[in-house]
């Protein structure tokens, strides 16, 4: 499968943080590209530091479950707390969208895990970040275009 990945550190050496984050997914996972970091400000809990925040396409074998729980191991080796939702974090890494091999989108609609990943249309580090790593990408059936327009 192919996982897009959103990635994201507002405490401490933020570029360390994702960084880290990228070099522990990369000892798991077969890591494709990653994009640039963007500073980003905070959404939805505005009283806090900014964001460094990218995007990181990634390969494996593992299914949406498993990579969230993956993705949670790795938050909390690096510091991550249980914590207020869209409050500050050492590290943050979300599963945008996946993909099957064979190209056929993932979706998912549990109540621990939505893909595509249910506000990744409205955040400009989501969208930026993945129109680097994916130019042609198509998110909810529209153009990253089309989203990034709408902001």
């Amino acid at each position: 499968m192919i996982y897009y990945l959103g990635i994201g550190s507002n405490l401490g050496d933020r570029e360390k943080n994702v960084r880290i984050a990228v070099e522990e997914l990369g000892g798991e996972l077969d890591v494709i590209q990653t994009s640039s970091l963007y500073e980003t400000e905070p959404w939805g809990l505005k009283d806090q530091p900014s964001f460094l925040n990218g995007v990181v396409k990634v390969r494996t074998g593992v299914d949406p479950f498993a990579m969230l729980k993956l993705l949670k191991r790795i938050e909390g080796k690096l510091g991550r707390e249980a914590d207020r939702r869209w409050g500050p974090r050492v590290i943050d890494i979300d599963i945008v969208a996946a993909f099957e091999d064979d190209g056929e989108e993932v979706t998912i609609d549990a109540p621990t895990l939505k893909i595509p990943h249910e506000l990744a249309e409205k955040r400009d580090f989501v969208l930026l970040p993945l129109k680097e790593v994916e130019p042609t990408f198509i998110l909810k059936g529209k153009s990253l275009d089309h989203w990034i327009s709408k902001l």
